[in-house]
């Protein structure tokens, strides 16, 4: 029987991890002013890769793993004018559940003129999991955001098919209060949207690229469509006040790869310079 989609209030939590972060413009440099944490869920120490303006945090969950009744719950604001990117040390790993549900909760505020890029690596779903995403982005006037998911479903390299479980994501996108996107996912293992030609196809590797500035419709469209994946299928979409792009292949290697390539074609548009890629993308 499909797995029902419970509300927040009714998933047992066994292990809760809570971050919360807030960076601020301090001249010209952008500092992590506050961090708070309880449980296993950290931040490395701030970096300056590309200079003072945009500080780079690394999110580290030392379980490695997120289990069923596990909740993890990511709060992230930058101050007017500031220039924070998230990213992660490596792949999400949701594991096999007995019948909880897991969760991570994304809450980011980005103030006026501020940037804010959350960049994480793949989300894998191991079969049997039962995982649940949910990201909400509050802009105000003049603020821009780039974010990323990418869901692999079961561990392909092992063999494993995702042939258990469910993944329920929703990504919301607001600006001044007012909706710019919301989307909600739903993928049931082995339901009609893992094999339908006009859903995943049967396809393992999925990812969505959002991005939300003021100034896309300054975005060549026609150039950004020549941006390919090494495998799979893309698309790339404007709405006004965001774009959006698609991956769906099976390699989550070819979705990160095509999603740094757009982000690098997007990043000097949206917000005014070069794309510098995290350090631990390369280690």
């Amino acid at each position: 029987m499909r797995p029902v989609d419970p509300p927040f209030s009714s998933i047992a939590n066994t292990w809760r991890a809570q971050l919360a972060l807030e960076y601020e413009r301090r001249g010209v440099r952008t500092v992590l002013a506050t961090r708070r944490h309880d449980g296993p869920l950290v931040v490395q120490k701030p970096l300056y890769p590309e200079g003072d303006e945009v500080c780079h945090s690394i999110i580290v969950h030392p379980p490695a793993g997120i289990a069923g009744g596990d909740s993890l719950e990511i709060d992230a604001s930058v101050g007017a004018q500031g220039h924070a990117l998230l990213t992660t040390p490596g792949a999400s790993k949701w594991y096999r559940s007995a019948g909880p549900w897991a969760q991570q909760r994304n809450a980011f505020v980005v103030e006026e003129d501020a940037s804010l890029e959350w960049l994480p690596q793949e989300t894998i779903l191991f079969n049997g999991a039962l995982a649940r995403l949910d990201t909400d982005v509050r802009l105000g006037k003049g603020a821009r955001y780039i974010g990323w998911e990418i869901f692999c479903l079961g561990r392909a390299g092992s063999g494993e098919r995702f042939e258990r479980g469910q993944c329920v994501s929703r990504v919301s996108v607001l600006r001044g209060g007012k909706p710019l996107w919301m989307e909600r996912g739903d993928i049931a293992a082995g339901g009609l949207l893992t094999r339908s030609p006009v859903g995943l196809g049967g396809r393992t590797v999925c990812g969505t690229l959002v991005a939300a500035a003021e100034n896309v419709d300054r975005i060549d469209m026609t150039d950004c469509r020549t941006v390919a994946a090494k495998s799979g299928e893309v698309a790339v979409t404007r709405l006004p006040g965001v774009m959006v792009a698609r991956y769906l292949g099976d390699s989550g290697e070819a979705a990160k790869q095509y999603f740094s390539r757009v982000w690098q074609y997007l990043r000097p548009v949206v917000a005014g310079r070069a794309a510098v890629a995290p350090r631990i993308w390369s280690t």
